[in-house]
């Protein structure tokens, strides 16, 4: 994982998404999960290039459980964003780099 991309837990997820003074999106992932792995360069290199303007989080919903449930996360990779604590959209499963940075251009116009 890159210095852009925060990893979060169920412990810190309200302090590190919600209450984020920037918007935010989280990557559900599992280390197990082939199409998590497909989607996590994507997730970086967008991390890298927006920095400063979203959070990028990931969280391994193997070690954290009660967030996954929490936002019904039924398979994964799921990118769900996040606008002043409220989710604003989601993607499911894997996308195209340009398909997530659309989502992620509207998130920020959001502001």
């Amino acid at each position: 994982m890159t210095g852009n991309v925060t990893e979060v837990t169920d412990a810190n997820f309200d302090a590190e998404v919600l209450r984020s003074e920037l918007p935010a999106f989280i990557d559900f992932w599992a280390g197990w999960c082939a199409p998590c792995r497909m989607i996590s360069p994507i997730v970086e290199e967008l991390a890298r290039e927006y920095a400063g303007r979203i959070k990028v989080c990931k969280m391994d919903v193997d070690a954290n459980q009660t967030t996954p449930v929490r936002y019904n996360i039924m398979s994964i990779p799921t990118l769900l964003f996040f606008n002043k604590g409220n989710v604003v959209d989601q993607i499911i499963g894997v996308r195209s780099k340009s398909d997530v940075r659309k989502v992620v251009d509207n998130v920020i116009a959001m502001k």
